[in-house]
Order: structure tokens, then sequence, then C-alpha cells
């Protein structure tokens, strides 16, 4: 009996031994069967990559034998997703979209987003070429959601070329390169040669096909920019197809610059390289199908094989239970035996990197104010800088303005000193950047027309717009009161950062602005602006982030169109100053529309647009002498220029040192003193001057930002700022305060 006992654990355990391997040996056919359709998938990929369509062919037939009879529904939706691919790139559209529809109503069940967004995509792409338009836009739009709501933007760039490429063949040319255009940073920025480059050379084939795109048109120039980048593109990386396509836009070029032998030369060398091309992808197309032939008896082999596995797995599924068990219990014990030890280690480790953290921390405050004091010299300097050559052109603007010009002339005149202003408040909001965003700005409160203060945005920016072919819109409510009480320039500000950006990213478009009044009551009038373009859009994903400082599209948007990232955020923060928000819809390809909702009191005076009120008497300035110290050549004939225009004695000094000696020698009645000079400093000179003359008014005329140092400036001895460039009015109104506070008598 005992030897009958012995026996039967012997066979069993030789049965569970056995049982065993032969799991383990199952599994591994397994493994290995995946692996190898993987490797062929990877090697079919790859030959498409570099349009070697017949090895693609090939490892896609190995790999579609092997999946035939599969259960796992995923593999084989890829494997019917890469035969559609490389059908679709064979031009055989009938085959590529039965394979994508049987891709589709595996996915569904698969539950899988981004691959049936792939899907879609695909196939939307099919249907454009099978001229099933309607249908394409659909799938491609489902595309779209999808890549949206999964922040996928490689693909969300395929599909916005797609839609370039359904416009195009819809014979849509405007809306087409608009689509191109957006998508074209995102294919750089995701490194996308093939897609890039086919999206340059379809970009330069409409921009030729438009009407302006005579031989000396923008249009003309771009389309062969953008045929060279395609070019380049497809050379490097020997993409054979788009190549030949590359000969019959050339042929166009050349033709459009009557070069009529080459444009000939050209066209023959496409067609002939065209049907070359054809015969080899009938060639691939017609193997396939012979391959396909045999399917049949492989299908038949893996089933029976397959019949027989699933026999033996039932009975080997108790050993496999108890292995398992087994190696859980062991594996348990292990893992608590090695957490323990690991816990007491990363307890030791951790007291160490807190140690280290806090020495960083130390490190990174030091780094951080040592930063923050080179950006402030650095502000400080690059402020005087802009400032200065300002000075000049806002000086001159006002010298010419007042010498009664022609019409034309001071309409050109008005424009320049608007965007003068605007250049002031823009280098101030730039460089002031941080005292907006906490809101330490003040908002003015002044009479203005909103009407006016708009059409000056428009005529500023009116040859920007006429450079890259777009149309400026103003839509009006006549409803608005004509007079509004806010402030005007950071309106202005506001305004065009916005229209400028819209036409900065559109072009052989229209941007409009639109005003209505929402609401009035009380002396208040509540206003919708919005601006509304039909360029080349923004990305979901950048919209979560346009607004913030220093934020571009991406390193490419910057060079092509330029900017500093800037404008958007000081939008945003001026508008929350007040007291309202930015919003944006946009989608790529399609425009953008950037609209805001903003309240003003209505002016009870009707005075003129920003007629700050000065209480300046200039018959008292008359023969008053002035000492103006100031070390630019240019500057010193501005400033001498407008005082003597109201009849005022002007004399000037060149430095510091110079200045004080004329101001022992002579009896000035003010001194316009520079800052920044060479020698001694405007604010050495005027600690000078006060040993030896105490009521002289003294106002420092400067490009110095001079908001935190204040104090220091009065300290010194100054009388008054004066911060270059200045208005006129504010120049006189300071001079004749501080004349009429002083001891001294004013001259009349």
């Amino acid at each position: 009996m005992r030897q009958i006992v012995h026996n039967y654990i012997s066979i069993l355990l030789v049965s569970l031994c056995f049982s065993s391997t032969y799991t383990s040996y199952s599994q591994d056919v397994k493994k290995d069967t995946i692996a190898l359709i993987k490797e062929y998938q990877i090697n079919s990929k790859n030959a498409i990559t570099v349009q070697d369509f017949e090895t693609a062919m090939i490892n896609l037939n190995k790999a579609s034998k092997l999946v035939a009879n599969s259960k796992n529904n995923s593999l084989k939706t890829t494997i019917y997703l890469d035969i559609a691919e490389l059908q679709f790139s064979l031009h055989n559209y009938d085959k590529a979209a039965s394979e994508t529809i049987n891709a589709i109503s595996l996915i569904k069940d698969l539950k899988n987003d981004k691959l049936l967004a792939e899907s879609y995509l695909l196939y939307g792409s099919i249907l454009t070429h099978k001229n099933d338009f309607k249908k394409a836009e659909q799938y491609l739009k489902e595309a779209d959601d999808i890549f949206t709501n999964l922040n996928d933007e490689k693909n969300l760039a395929k599909n916005v070329l797609a839609f370039g490429i359904l416009e195009f063949k819809k014979g849509n040319t405007k809306e087409a390169i608009n689509y191109f255009e957006a998508s074209k940073s995102l294919l750089i920025n995701y490194q996308l040669p093939y897609q890039l480059a086919l999206c340059s050379l379809l970009k330069s084939e409409a921009l030729l096909n438009l009407e302006d795109s005579g031989i000396n048109s923008l249009n003309f120039e771009n389309a062969k920019v953008e045929l060279v980048n395609a070019v380049t593109i497809i050379k490097f990386n020997n993409f054979t197809e788009l190549d030949i396509e590359s000969y019959k836009i050339s042929s166009q070029v050349a033709l459009r610059e009557n070069q009529n032998k080459a444009a000939e030369s050209l066209l023959s060398l496409y067609s002939k390289k065209k049907d070359s091309i054809y015969h080899i992808y009938l060639s691939i197309i017609s193997r396939s199908f012979e391959d396909d032939s045999n399917v049949g008896d492989y299908i038949e082999i893996i089933a029976n094989q397959q019949d027989d596995i699933d026999k033996k797995q039932k009975s080997i599924d108790l050993g496999k239970t108890t292995t398992g068990l087994s190696i859980a219990l062991i594996i348990i014990l292990s893992l608590l035996a090695l957490s323990l030890f690991k816990n007491n280690n990363l307890r030791a480790k951790a007291n160490d990197l807190l140690k280290d953290r806090t020495v960083e921390l130390t490190l990174s405050k030091e780094k951080a104010e040592r930063a923050s004091l080179a950006k402030a010299q650095f502000l400080s300097t690059i402020t005087h800088e802009l400032r200065t050559p300002l000075y000049a052109v806002t000086g001159l603007t006002h010298l010419l303005l007042e010498e009664d010009p022609k019409p034309d002339q001071k309409e050109h005149l008005n424009s320049l000193k608007f965007s003068g202003e605007y250049l002031l408040s823009l280098i101030n909001n730039i460089l002031d950047l941080n005292k907006l965003e906490a809101n330490k700005v003040e908002v003015e409160k002044t009479g203005f027309s909103l009407k006016k203060r708009i059409n000056d945005v428009l005529v500023a920016l009116k040859r920007t717009a006429e450079d890259r072919k777009n149309t400026l819109k103003l839509e009006y409510d006549d409803d608005i009161p004509e007079k509004l009480v806010g402030d005007p320039l950071k309106l202005s500000q506001v305004l065009i950062n916005l229209i400028g950006n819209s036409v900065k990213f559109t072009q052989n478009g229209a941007v409009t602005v639109r005003i209505q009044k929402l609401e009035q009551s009380n002396n208040k009038v509540k206003l919708r602006i919005e601006i509304e373009d039909d360029g080349v859009g923004i990305s979901k994903k950048k919209q979560k982030s346009i607004f913030e400082t220093f934020s571009q599209g991406s390193l490419q948007i910057n060079r092509k169109f330029g900017g500093s990232g800037l404008g958007l955020s000081i939008v945003k923060n001026l508008l929350e100053l007040m007291n309202s928000k930015i919003y944006l819809e946009s989608q790529l390809g399609q425009g953008s529309k950037f609209w805001f909702d903003i309240g003003f009191d209505v002016s009870e005076v009707q005075d003129d647009d920003n007629n700050t009120i000065y209480n300046i008497d200039y018959t008292a300035l008359e023969n008053a002498s002035i000492l103006v110290v100031e070390d630019n050549k240019i500057n010193q004939m501005i400033t001498k220029k407008i005082l003597e225009k109201n009849k005022m004695v002007c004399q000037v000094a060149d430095n510091g040192m110079d200045a004080i000696k004329l101001v022992k020698e002579n009896n000035f009645e003010v001194i316009l003193m520079d800052i920044h000079m060479p020698g001694i400093s405007g604010v050495e000179a005027t600690e000078r001057i006060r040993e030896f003359n105490k009521q002289i008014p003294i106002l420092a005329l400067t490009a110095v930002t001079i908001d935190e140092n204040l104090d220091d400036f009065y300290k010194a001895g100054f009388n008054e700022i004066i911060p270059k460039p200045f208005k006129p009015e504010d120049f006189f109104e300071k001079i004749y305060r501080t004349l009429k506070a002083s001891k001294l008598p004013v001259n009349g």
C-alpha cells in the first residue's frame, strides 16, 4: 500500500512539472508571436517613413498572417490601421477605406479614444481623396474634438493639416492657407518632417492660386519661400513622391516668371516621374493581393493549433493555480522583509536630503536676490536708452505739428504722435510689468472720444495691415455716447495690442473691430469690445497660457511673426486694473475672437479728446531765462526750440560742471537738469548749486525711471521732475507752477 502511495505521489510530481513546463512553453510561444508581430509593425512603419513601400508591404503581410486568428483585438486593430495607412500612401483608397472601417469597428469595443481619433483622422483623409468632402469633414471634426480633449497636439497638428488639404481640394484656397499656416508651427515643434514638407508644398501651390499672385505680389514671394522650404526638407529626407510634386509647383513658378523653357522641362520631368512611381505603386498593390490569396491556408492551420492549445490549457489550470499561490506567498514574505530594510534606509536618506535641500534653498534665495538686483539695474539702463531717442521722436513731431503742415502731413504726424505716446506707455508697462501685475498702477479719469481713439489705433496699424493684405473693419454702435470718462491711454494700449495681434497672425484676410453698447444708466455705460479675425487661430493648449508673461506659440512663431510675448499679458493686467476681463474663442485654421466688457462714466462736458485743463499763463513765461543742462545734441536742439517757440530765453550747458559755472555767472530763473551726463551727474550738479543758491527752481528733465526714487531727487534739491519724453502742456505747466511758487519774480 505504501509503495502505491509513493508511486502516485511520484506520478503527480512529474505531471505537475510537465504541466508547468508546457504552460511556460505555450506562454513563451504566444509572447514570441506577439513580439514578432510588433517587430514586423516597427519594420513596416520605418519603411513607410522613408517611403520604402515594398518592404513595408512584406512586413505587414507577415504580421497580418500571424494576427489573423488572434483574439488580441488591440493588436489586430493596429495591423488594420497600418495596412490602411500603407494603402493610403499607395493611393489605393478603396482598400485603405475598408481596412480603416474594420479597425474602427474593433476600436469602439476597446474604448481607446486616441486610437479611435487616429482612425477617424486617417478615414477623413481617405474620404478627402475620394472626394467625399462632407463625410470627410465629419470624421476630421470628430478626430479634432478627441485630440483636443486628450491635449494631443502632435496628432492635432496632423488633423489641422488634413483640414487644410480638405479645403484645398474643395477649392477654398484662403481657408486652406489658414489651416496650413496654423499647423506649420506645431509640425515643426513635434518634428514631423514629412507632414511639414507636404504642408509647405501645398501652401506654396495655394498661394500661387490666389488672384493677387502676380510676379510682384507678396503672395507670389511667399509661395517661392514655402517651395524652397519644402524642397529643402524633401531632399534632406529623400521623400520621393513629394519631390515629384515639387517639380509641378516649380514649373508653375517658372511659368509665372516667364521662364517658359524651364517650366516646360520641369513639367515634362514631373510627368515622367509621376508615371514611373504610379507603376511601382501598382506593382506593390498587385503583389499584396497575391499574398492575400494564401491567407486561408494559414488561418486553417492556426485554428487547428489553437484548438489543441485550448484543450491542453484546461487540464493544467489546477497546476497553474497551485504554483501561482506558492510563488505569491514567497514574494509577499520577501517584500515584507525588503520593505522593513528599505524603510530604515529611506529614513536616513530623507534626513540627509532635508539638510541638502535647506542648503539649496538658501543658495537659491541668494541667487534670486542677485538676479532681482541685476534685473533692476538692467531696467534702469534700458529705460534711459529707450526714452532718450523717443524724446527726439515726440519732440520733433510736436515741432512739426506747430509749423502749419498740409492736411495729409498733419494726418501722418498725428499718427506718429499717437504711436509715440503708445510706445512710451508700452515701454513704461514693459519695464514696470511687476508693478502692473501687483495692481500698483493707477487708472486715470479723463474725458475722451472712444470713436476717435479707435480710429487713431486703426490709422496707426493701417500700414501693417496693408503689408499683410488684410482689411481693417470697424463696426461701431452709434448709440454709444460721444464723450466718455476713463483712461484712454490704457484703453488704446489694450486695443493696439489686440488688433495688432490679429493683424500679425492674419494674411489675405480681415480683422473686424466691433463696439456695442450693452447698457446705460445713471451716467454710466457698459460696452462690449470685440476683435475678430480669420487668421491662423490658436490651439486649445496654447489658449490656456497665452495671457501669461513672455508667452508665445513657439520659437518659430516668435521668429515668423515677431513680438516679445508681452502684449496679451499686458492686456490681461490692464483690463483687470479697469475692472474687466479678457475672453478668447479660437480654432486652429479658422481665426480668433477676443472680447471684453468694460464700463465708463458718461462725460457731461463735451470737451476735446483727452483734453486735460492746464493752468498755464504763457504770457507770464515770455522772456523767462532758462538754463538747459543736456549732453545729447539732438535733445538740446529740441528742448531749446520748444522753449523759444514760446518766447523764452534759453541757454545750453553740455555737462554738470559747465552748468555750475554758468549759474554762478548768470541770473537764470529756472534750470532744466538732465541726470545722466559725462563727468558729474545732474544730481551731484544740483547738490553743488544748492550750496550757493537755495532759491533758483531746478527741474529734473530726465529719461531715468523716477517712480521709486522721488524722495532722493527732492533731497538732492530738485523742485520738480519732468520725465522724458513729455507732453508740451505738462512741460510748461510744471515750469510755470515752479516759477510761480519761487520767490524770484516772473518777467512779463
